[in-house]
């Protein structure tokens, strides 16, 4: 622990310009937002002219007949224009806010108001409480309309879309009291351990993020799920049968199999599992259930086991407690300066102590840039782990030494062919698109890769023979 500590006073010693020098962050954060926002703008319009193809790849034209097609091409073209358009969008409120000087003046305000209530700025996490509000509100009311357009207008141009206007409010005003219910908590502990554990606090709070992480894992799928979707047991019959067996014969701790009711709001389908290590939930939509056999769902099935056995939901976890490290590593050195605050239009009052929640708020706009690329990071891993996760359907056979599950590859490969069919999901995607914004290879890839390792299973047998 101690080695810990001298590592991190290094790397502050190392970011001590922060409080040192002259540098106009609010500048840095304008352009390095523009910058990213005009980047993933140029991959839009890299990716568009790919939906005016008018067949697609030789590899899939077997599997998408004309109408199809055409279905998918212009359910892509029109997410693509939404997606430039409010992205845009997003970027000039997000912008505009930074230049008035919005933040310091929500910071005001949830002092202003704390004051009413009979508390003084001494109230560090009250008053950052109230700020979280102002800017929860700040961000979710400019949401709503796009968010409409996005189900009512879109999703329901293109018959996807199943929820109905009183569902969509409801949907709304849960999500509110639960980011109430739940974050307000969370901020208050989060802070908490920040001022508990002085200069000394990555550790605390990477164990308290850790314990957040576990608890929501487990009050998920019986507090918060059940309040959106309702979670049934999959009825008896084949595709119950083969799932247990398929879970027994891997070894895999399943306590739950339930049936979602995806259809209430989308006719887009999915599986999923989740869960402890020792008790593990699989969750099946109901628009999957109606619209593959039981053969190719437990195809899904297998691929999803595979993210399992090769331990990729740990790996992850793993990943993503570095990722959290290294920010926090980095944090304390904008923590502890005064002039960091004042670039954002924060008075010398309260940028001569300035707030935790303030301060980290403005610390990760300092780190977009740096985000975008790690985001490219965990995509080329969560690709890897799909192709993972593909092959180990694929060997099931060999690895079961059950010659029932001698064609798995080609059904998951029909499974994932029905998913796109039915989802109209686009077939045709421009790499460098693919790389920023993609964790899963294109449906081309996966195909391709399945057929290797079809070939090369082959070749091996021909060689022991």
């Amino acid at each position: 622990m101690d080695l810990l500590h001298s590592g991190w006073a290094a790397l502050q010693l190392k970011l001590s310009f922060v409080a040192t020098d002259s540098v106009d962050w609010k500048s840095f954060v304008q352009f390095s937002s523009w910058i990213v926002t005009l980047f993933e703008s140029y991959l839009l319009i890299r990716q568009y002219p790919l939906y005016s193809k008018t067949s697609p790849p030789k590899e899939l034209e077997k599997y998408f007949d004309e109408e199809v097609f055409r279905k998918s091409q212009n359910y892509g073209k029109d997410k693509a224009k939404f997606s430039l358009v409010t992205g845009l969008l997003k970027q000039i409120l997000d912008s505009t806010l930074i230049h008035v000087g919005f933040y310091a003046w929500a910071w005001d305000v949830a002092g202003k108001t704390i004051g009413y209530l009979g508390y003084s700025s001494e109230y560090e996490i009250t008053q950052s409480l109230a700020f979280s509000a102002i800017l929860f509100l700040a961000s979710s009311i400019p949401s709503i309309p796009i968010s409409v357009y996005a189900t009512f207008v879109l999703e329901e141009k293109h018959g996807f879309n199943k929820t109905t206007p009183s569902l969509f409010v409801s949907d709304l005003l849960k999500s509110w009291i639960l980011a109430f219910v739940i974050g307000g908590p969370f901020l208050s502990a989060f802070l908490y351990v920040f001022k508990w554990a002085g200069d000394r606090f990555v550790p605390w709070l990477m164990a308290f993020l850790l314990f957040f992480q576990i608890t929501m894992v487990i009050i998920y799928p019986t507090l918060i799920q059940p309040l959106f979707n309702k979670l049934s047991p999959l009825p008896d019959g084949e595709l119950r049968t083969r799932t247990e067996a398929l879970a027994s014969k891997l070894k895999f701790p399943l306590k739950y199999l339930y049936e979602i009711d995806g259809s209430k709001r989308s006719s887009h389908s999915n599986a999923y599992f989740f869960g402890l290590p020792w008790s593990k939930h699989i969750v099946i939509f109901d628009t999957l259930i109606k619209e593959s056999k039981p053969a190719e769902v437990e195809a899904v099935l297998a691929h999803e086991l595979g993210h399992w056995y090769h331990m990729h939901p740990t790996k992850l976890l793993c990943i993503s407690q570095v990722h959290i490290f290294t920010i926090l590593a980095l944090f304390p050195a904008f923590l502890h300066s005064p002039q960091f605050l004042r670039s954002f239009d924060f008075s010398d009052k309260v940028s001569a102590h300035p707030p935790t929640i303030v301060a980290f708020l403005l610390f990760q706009m300092i780190l977009t840039p740096l985000e975008a690329f790690v985001g490219i990071g965990i995509n080329f891993i969560s690709r890897h782990f799909e192709w993972e996760a593909d092959r180990f359907a694929c060997d099931l056979q060999d690895r079961l030494k059950d010659p029932e599950m001698t064609d798995m590859g080609d059904r998951l490969g029909r499974a994932l062919i029905a998913l796109h069919v039915k989802n109209l999901s686009t077939v045709w995607v421009d790499w460098l698109y693919s790389a920023y914004h993609h964790s899963h290879p294109t449906l081309t890839e996966r195909l391709k890769a399945m057929e290797g390792f079809r070939v090369r299973k082959e070749v091996h047998i021909k060689k022991e023979l």
